[in-house]
């Protein structure tokens, strides 16, 4: 069996390879053969490619190596309409990442291609980094830092008026009840957090049993002193927070997205931060990544950006890699993979 590991400085081929052998055991990694192949992200930013969405390196690269290969592995590789017909040999394709999106599915489903994913690869990390940009928002833990660093002890924010907020007894809204926001959920509750869920695709009965309140957005967004988003984004989902969304917020609310950057409207934030009605924002996800120079929440107040870092654990790449290889290994014992994105493929089978 000859697989591409197109890794890249994430998810490398040694780790796919690793994650290949023990999820097919002795017997039949014997007769693994591994490619490998590096791209450049995270060293060069993901970006369109051959008409797919968030993909790393060149469609002759992957091309090149994919020869003979009758398997794939991949985060970032581009699988467009172009690859798979320079591809004969190819029969399954496994993304190590919560959606395919550097792979053009309905290419996939002419050429025969299985494609599977990796749902829930980063959730705890997704989850964890959430929480704590909530705290360091509400606590102005990084301003503080750096003030002290040039020399500023900024001992006015023990007066009442500028002191932070708690999470404990805290309305917190979370917009978006998956993997990661059950995750989100489960910590806040820790730590004493009343949680509000808007998920139109959740049970309400099953997110009641998690000890969390299901409401309409616009409650959520009138009652909670901390939001965050935890949302996919889709056309239906663009901008679901805009001017008029962010309106209903309570004065001096906490707004975290470390979702995707689409789901916000940028544009009001910065009146927003200027007159109070944000009284801090935590973003690690952007409309423009990176954003530019000139973009003007740069210089706002009470805003925490981190540069799309949420999944960055190293158990995710471990994660990822072994979800992917756990769907390889059941296509190749010829069983349907446990996350297929085009169960219509096999009507395209190659002969």
């Amino acid at each position: 069996m000859h697989v591409l590991a197109a890794g890249d400085h994430f998810v490398g081929p040694d780790i796919f390879e690793t994650a290949l052998r023990g999820a097919l055991g002795d017997r039949l990694s014997a007769d693994l053969m591994v490619t490998p192949l590096t791209l450049p992200w995270p060293h060069e930013p993901f970006g369109p490619v051959g008409g797919v969405i968030e993909a790393s390196g060149t469609e002759d690269q992957v091309i090149e190596k994919l020869r003979g290969a009758e398997i794939c592995v991949t985060q970032m590789a581009p699988l467009t309409e172009r690859v798979f017909a320079a591809s004969p040999a190819l029969r399954m394709v496994a993304v190590c990442r919560g959606g395919p999106v550097n792979v053009d599915l309905d290419a996939a489903t002419r050429h025969g291609v299985a494609v599977s994913y990796a749902p829930g690869r980063n959730a705890p990390a997704a989850a964890e980094f959430a929480v704590a940009m909530m705290l360091a928002a509400m606590r102005r833990i990084p301003s503080s830092s750096h003030a002290l660093r040039d020399g500023d002890w900024q001992g006015h924010l023990y007066a009442y008026d500028e002191a932070g907020t708690e999470l404990d007894g805290a309305d917190v809204g979370l917009i978006g009840y998956g993997a990661i926001g059950r995750i989100v959920a489960r910590v806040l509750r820790a730590f004493g957090a009343r949680v509000l869920v808007h998920d139109p695709y959740t049970d309400e009965d099953t997110a009641r049993a998690d000890g969390v309140e299901p409401v309409p957005l616009d409650d959520l967004l009138r009652r909670c002193s901390v939001v965050s988003l935890h949302a996919r984004l889709t056309p239906g989902t663009r901008h679901l927070l805009d001017a008029d969304r962010l309106a209903l917020l309570p004065h001096g609310a906490v707004l975290v997205n470390t979702a995707r950057g689409g789901l916000l409207d940028y544009a009001p934030l910065p009146d927003l931060l200027r007159t109070g009605r944000l009284g801090a924002l935590a973003l690690d996800v952007y409309d423009i990544e990176p954003p530019p120079a000139d973009w003007p929440l740069h210089h706002a107040p009470n805003v925490i950006t981190t540069p799309h870092l949420a999944g960055a654990s190293r158990q995710t790449a471990q994660r990822a890699a072994a979800i992917a290889a756990a769907d390889v290994a059941r296509h190749i014992r010829g069983e349907q993979p446990d996350h297929l994105a085009n169960p219509g493929y096999a009507a395209g089978q190659r002969s």
